[in-house]
């Protein structure tokens, strides 16, 4: 009888394990039939998203893919925004690129071009961090702008931070008539000109909004070409 009962049992924990080890294979499968979609969809959109940026980056990092045919008293130009914040912003004259991540002199914040409104030189190109740096040395920038340069402005990441009311005066100055409400994250570009009076002037906003973004927490890159007079007056 000892015997027949210690078999009983065992059968019995035996026929216990096994119908748990079924419930957890069953509870599994249905597991990956609920959540399998879903991965594949995140999956999807990952790799989506990298070949977007990878694409732009490719661009951003080329020659100027646009040929704006000017007359030949006017400069043309081309300005693209940086995407979010993985690829740098472009900037064109007479197409050729003059800042962009190839050249090394693009970062994040306000990135701008100052060309000499006569000649067409490139005197200046810097780059201004707006989310974690000081706004005085953009200020001073600002101010040492000749009369007569051609000035071209674009945002890489965040260029809205720090901003003051001075700052967003001297960039007023230039013909922009978008600078007050930039906001966090914002897109902008811009192009005008030390005593342009607004005069000859382009500029391009997109706002940071989330029901809208193309790029999660960044809106859609903008851009702007055009020609201005070799000379600003």
């Amino acid at each position: 009888k000892s015997n027949n009962r210690k078999q009983s049992n065992i059968i019995r924990w035996f026929l216990q394990a096994l119908t748990l080890f079924i419930l957890l294979l069953v509870i599994i499968f249905i597991v990956l039939q609920l959540y399998s979609d879903p991965i594949k969809d995140i999956t999807k959109n990952l790799s989506i998203s990298s070949r977007t940026f990878r694409t732009s980056s490719q661009s951003a990092e080329g020659p100027c893919l646009r040929k704006k045919v000017c007359p030949t008293n006017r400069l043309s130009f081309f300005i693209q925004s940086g995407a979010a914040n993985v690829v740098p912003p472009k900037i064109c004259v007479n197409n050729e690129l003059v800042l962009g991540a190839v050249l090394n002199n693009a970062g994040g914040g306000i990135n701008i071009v100052v060309v000499n409104g006569k000649t067409g030189e490139i005197l200046k190109t810097d780059f201004f961090n707006m989310y974690s740096g000081k706004v005085e040395p953009l200020i001073e920038f600002l101010k040492n702008i000749e009369t007569g340069s051609v000035v071209l402005m674009a945002v890489y990441d965040e260029g809205s931070r720090n901003l003051n009311d001075e700052a967003k005066k001297l960039i007023a100055d230039l013909g922009s008539s978008m600078i007050q409400t930039l906001g966090y994250r914002d897109n902008w570009v811009f192009a005008g000109g030390k005593g342009s009076s607004g005069k000859g002037t382009f500029e391009k906003h997109a706002k940071n909004d989330k029901s809208t973004n193309k790029y999660e927490e960044w809106p859609e890159i903008v851009e702007v070409e055009g020609c201005i007079p070799t000379y600003i007056e």
